[in-house]
């Protein structure tokens, strides 16, 4: 029954935070560009950029609305379904969250406010309101990640003279966390990468219907040029934190190459089906000498620990991990493909006229889906990978329940996802025409 509990409260909290997260990489990356749009607009006053600052702005606006009232629920069940978890988290887990509230949260939503209701007659107060937003949501990001660090990789802390909660002892050490980092680089560059590939499959879409030509052809340049710069660098930091993963999660690293048995100089299969239940691979073809030891120590003869030296009950789900993992992988590949596609184009193609280049935009629209896609299977990775541990090493996910019902959880669960699925065709709704109406708006319609 327990078990049962455990399965459904993480169900739960899965489903509210991935919603959320539709919204919130969208809302980092288009924040950053509707802000340099506005900067432009101020230094240059061409109407170019007001109009591409007013299009992205809008499409900023419902994604900003959307993550502030999904991330609300999130908090909620630390009290309902997470009580003992945050009984146990909250001397470290309350620093950075009260932070995030007080200069992130306090930051975005005064300068959005003032950003939102003030008129192009005053560009540059515009523009700095932008500029402090698309600052805030970072920032935002970073105490959030803190939080999550910690649970990935507990630092500056000392457990409780009767071992009931971990003890904040040490702040400093909590913030240069190296896991905190590696984490926030890697969701920043993801974020980067979604909005530029949104962007540019926008854009296309006005290229293709030949409205607004020139204004579209600036920001759809500016997206191929940050998606090729951030489909190009999320792999090669993505390589560090996976032999950074390895040193201090080597359960983790183990399952997302689904290693069974210890060894070094280990392979890399390109062809491999994990079972949980058999303990082994099933299919395991095409290996490639020393790159799994490469990938999860940075050795190519590094030594490996196996699944199989590791107690059962302090395994993550392998498959899910493993298969997790190789989607988000596979899908990065895709980006680099697609974003040197584009640089291609635009370079000889700048027009955007050719039919290379009209089956290129048509490719982008089709390819949205991908990012989100790929953004949380890393999620997957990454908290599904840490298992059974809600903070690694210290603190099981089965202890940190608040023991409800599972029928009140079954309950709560179901009116959630009605909710969001309202929210969420309200969303594509929203996002649809206001990319339909195009950049001939009101500044505040």
């Amino acid at each position: 029954m327990i078990e049962d509990i455990v399965l459904l409260s993480r169900l739960q909290f899965a489903i509210t935070v991935f919603f959320h997260f539709i919204f919130v990489p969208l809302t980092i990356g288009l924040g950053a560009m509707v802000a340099g749009f506005e900067v432009k607009y101020w230094k240059t006053k061409q109407e170019k950029w007001k109009k591409l600052a007013q299009f992205w702005g809008n499409l900023f606006k419902i994604n900003f609305a959307f993550g502030i009232v999904t991330g609300f629920a999130m908090t909620f069940q630390f009290g309902t379904n997470w009580g003992q978890y945050a009984e146990f988290m909250g001397d470290v887990f309350a620093s950075p969250l009260a932070l995030e509230a007080l200069i992130a949260f306090f930051l975005e939503a005064t300068f959005f406010g003032i950003w939102l209701f003030t008129s192009y007659k005053k560009p540059a107060l515009k523009a700095i309101s932008m500029v402090l937003v698309s600052i805030g949501t970072m920032i935002s990001a970073i105490w959030i990640i803190t939080a999550n660090a910690f649970m990935q990789n507990p630092v500056g802390y000392q457990m409780a003279a009767d071992g009931s909660k971990v003890l904040l002892s040490d702040f400093g050490a909590v913030l240069t966390n190296p896991y905190l980092w590696y984490m926030l680089i890697h969701t920043l560059l993801a974020a980067y990468l979604l909005s530029a590939l949104f962007m540019t499959a926008i854009s296309g879409y006005y290229l293709l219907k030949k409205s607004n030509v020139d204004m579209y052809r600036t920001s759809m340049k500016l997206g191929v040029y940050v998606l090729i710069i951030s489909a190009i660098l999320l792999p090669t930091l993505g390589m560090f934190y996976g032999h950074y993963v390895g040193q201090v999660q080597p359960v983790k690293a183990a399952a997302m190459e689904a290693v069974w048995e210890s060894g070094s100089e280990l392979p890399m299969y390109l062809i491999q089906i994990p079972s949980d239940s058999q303990e082994r691979n099933l299919v395991q073809a095409i290996g490639i000498p020393y790159v799994g030891s490469f990938l999860l120590t940075g050795d190519p003869r590094g030594e490996v620990t196996g699944l199989n030296d590791v107690p059962e009950e302090d395994r993550p789900p392998v498959a899910i991990t493993f298969f997790s993992f190789r989607i988000m992988v596979m899908l990065g590949i895709v980006f680099i493909l697609e974003a040197l596609a584009g640089l291609y184009l635009v370079r000889k193609d700048p027009t955007m006229e050719s039919p290379k280049s009209r089956k290129y935009m048509k490719l982008m629209l089709y390819s949205i889906p991908l990012p989100y896609i790929a953004i949380m299977f890393g999620w997957a990775v990454a908290e599904v990978g840490r298992q059974p541990w809600i903070v690694y090493g210290l603190y099981r996910t089965s202890e940190a329940i608040s023991g409800i019902p599972a029928i009140q959880i079954l309950f709560s669960m179901g009116l959630l996802v009605l909710f969001y699925l309202l929210l969420f065709f309200l969303f594509l709704y929203l996002m649809k025409r206001a990319i339909i109406a195009g950049p001939e708006v009101k500044e505040h319609a």
